[in-house]
């Protein structure tokens, strides 16, 4: 690994975590005031709201103007988001905060994730250069959850006071600065002129491509499995009785997970199939998702969040490094605006039906339905065993 990526890798880290430790603080004080798992389900459903109408410009604008200003803008609205929610942590600013801080971490990862895409060459090093860059927003899933979930428990005169809840707002704040440090040297890498042609494409041109529409809806329905631990775990700590600081570091497990599996992929990419790695990762999560509800201590669920890290850790470098392939280069930025935008589409409704769900028939039941529909989405991964690679 190079140190430049290196470099890009801590950066997402930070900005990442802004994101990921504001979402769990939001929804635990948003609970805290009385608020129903409606309300919480909403609240986690506008981390993705901004990246559906960001996603494609995103993209674009990322294509015309390369890596460093996106970054730039990206940590500006984070900092200004959890900012908010430190002077005021109000409901209405908590969804502030989400806006913000979701749509600056989804803008910031299209950029990161042309530039390293852009750098590789062939398909054996985009799997190593993306492996090597999903282990951000895994570690990044340990650090802001876990450090929010001290700081909610410790920073305060007792636990869960509002007191510690704004140190955790304003920790979350300062990170992203540090990810506009670590990019501003990056060189930018040479413009890619598009080919000219009388029609102006449109991003929903890439969708008339089988392997392209298989593969994002693999991704929603993978991408889905994250916003269902995401959102149940708190819920379901909260009503066993589990403090903050252990269900951060039951999520946290979950990331400690993923990014082991993540740090070990580069070295096993000449080995590995893309379509082999998704359909495996769709039938564990399938039975792991079975057995989730069923376990009652706090020890048991984390077990539960080991494994399903491992298993849903493997996937995003898989989907990066085939969607690079099925793509011209001039549109990377494009295809990947297409592909956050859907799944952060599924991401706002998501958490609001799994709030849904949960008050009607119980929040262990958000497990099986989503285990059932990502068991079934298997057969679709396979089938992309048949991809070519035009674009490599």
């Amino acid at each position: 690994m190079t140190r430049e990526l290196a470099r890009l890798i801590l950066a997402q880290i930070c900005l990442h975590a802004c994101m990921a430790g504001t979402r769990l603080a939001a929804p635990l004080l948003a609970l805290r005031e009385g608020y129903s798992p409606v309300a919480v389900g909403v609240l986690l459903a506008l981390f993705a709201l901004t990246q559906v109408f960001l996603a494609l410009p995103a993209g674009r604008f990322a294509d015309r103007k390369g890596l460093r200003l996106p970054i730039k803008l990206s940590v500006l609205a984070a900092v200004i988001g959890a900012g908010a929610a430190v002077a005021f942590p109000l409901f209405p600013v908590l969804c502030l905060a989400a806006l913000l801080t979701g749509g600056a971490t989804g803008v910031a990862v299209i950029s990161l994730q042309r530039h390293v895409g852009r750098a590789a060459n062939g398909a054996v090093q985009l799997r190593q250069v993306f492996s090597w860059l999903s282990i951000g927003p895994a570690v990044s899933n340990f650090i802001g959850p876990f450090a929010a979930g001290l700081l909610i428990d410790h920073a305060g005169p007792e636990h869960g006071s509002l007191f510690g809840y704004r140190a955790a707002f304003l920790l979350m704040a300062l990170l992203p600065l540090a990810s506009w440090f670590l990019v501003r040297a990056t060189q930018e890498l040479p413009p890619v002129s598009a080919p000219v042609s009388s029609v102006k494409p449109k991003a929903w041109d890439l969708m008339r491509q089988t392997d392209f529409r298989r593969l994002m809806l693999i991704n929603w329905a993978l991408s889905s499995c994250w916003d269902v631990h995401t959102f149940v775990v708190p819920v379901l700590g909260f009503e066993r009785g589990i403090s903050a600081s252990v269900i951060g570091s039951i999520l946290g497990a979950f990331a400690i997970a993923a990014a082991l599996v993540r740090s070990a992929m580069p070295y096993l990419a000449v080995h590995l199939k893309e379509f082999k790695v998704l359909t495996f990762s769709m039938l564990m999560t399938m039975v792991l998702f079975g057995v989730y509800p069923l376990m009652q201590s706090a020890l048991a669920m984390g077990l539960c969040s080991v494994l399903l890290g491992l298993s849903l850790g493997c996937v995003q470098p898989m989907i990066m490094s085939m969607l690079h392939q099925m793509t011209p280069v001039h549109r990377h930025g494009e295809a990947l605006g297409l592909r956050l935008m859907a799944i952060n589409g599924s991401s706002v409704l998501m958490p609001m039906l799994f709030g849904w769900a949960g008050a009607l028939v119980g929040i262990g039941a958000v497990f099986w339905v989503a285990g059932t529909a990502v068991g079934f989405g298997a057969r679709l991964a396979w089938k992309l065993k048949e991809v070519t690679n035009p674009h490599v």
